[in-house]
């Protein structure tokens, strides 16, 4: 009897050394302050939850719904949410540097104040998203849909933007220095205050003439402007 005890307090010891803090902090719900670092999250459902403040640095949230989610003041270094849906989430003040966001759709998204330096947005949809003064220098916009914005004041410094949907975009303000425009679409854009813009940079964009540029830069003979369709 006295050693089936002890071999049980043997086990119950076994398992909760088994258990890591970390491991134990996964498994903890959706609340403000909640630490998911390093944690895979997944396809997890989290429409309009109250996440704000919390640590998920390299955290894995790839395809998740945090549709309406309050993500403010978020430390997000390194978190994946490739392909997930951020329509119209609160994300002001939160620190995305190095976060994966691939084809995630940020639609309408609250980023004021928000850092994306090197943030991967490769084919993402910030279209209505609240971008104005964040810093996305390095970042990688490639295909990103970014039609209609205002991206007054924010750092664009060496971002990728290659084929990235531009149209009609505000770039008051915007630094564009060493920016790759390979066959973005600037038609419409308004570049008349972008700072830091060179004319080598406009060669190979597509626009029109209701694209305004700066002065002392001037749009390029011949503007490629293939469809998005045939891209």
């Amino acid at each position: 009897m006295i050693r089936t005890v002890i071999g049980l307090a043997a086990i119950i010891a076994l398992s909760v050394v088994a258990v890591s803090p970390s491991e134990a902090s996964c498994r903890d719900s959706p609340q403000p302050g909640v630490d998911w670092s390093k944690c895979t999250k997944s396809k997890l459902i989290l429409k309009g939850r109250d996440l704000s403040g919390a640590n998920m640095q390299s955290t894995d949230l790839s395809r998740s719904d945090l549709t309406g989610a309050n993500l403010s003041k978020a430390s997000m270094v390194q978190v994946n949410l490739s392909s997930s849906r951020l329509k119209d989430a609160n994300m002001t003040g939160a620190d995305l540097t190095k976060a994966m966001l691939d084809r995630a759709d940020l639609h309408g998204a609250d980023l004021t104040g928000a850092n994306l330096q090197k943030a991967e947005l490769g084919r993402a949809n910030l279209t209505g998203a609240k971008l104005a003064g964040i810093d996305l220098s390095k970042a990688e916009l490639g295909r990103a849909i970014l039609a209609g914005g205002d991206l007054s004041n924010v750092n664009l410094e060496r971002a990728y933007l290659a084929r990235a949907d531009l149209r009609g975009v505000t770039l008051a303000g915007a630094n564009l220095l060493n920016a790759a425009l390979y066959l973005s679409d600037l038609r419409g854009a308004d570049l008349s205050q972008a700072q830091n813009l060179e004319q080598g940079q406009l060669e190979d964009t597509c626009g029109d003439g209701t694209t305004k540029l700066p002065a002392g830069v001037t749009a390029p003979p011949e503007w490629p402007c293939a469809s998005r369709e045939d891209e």
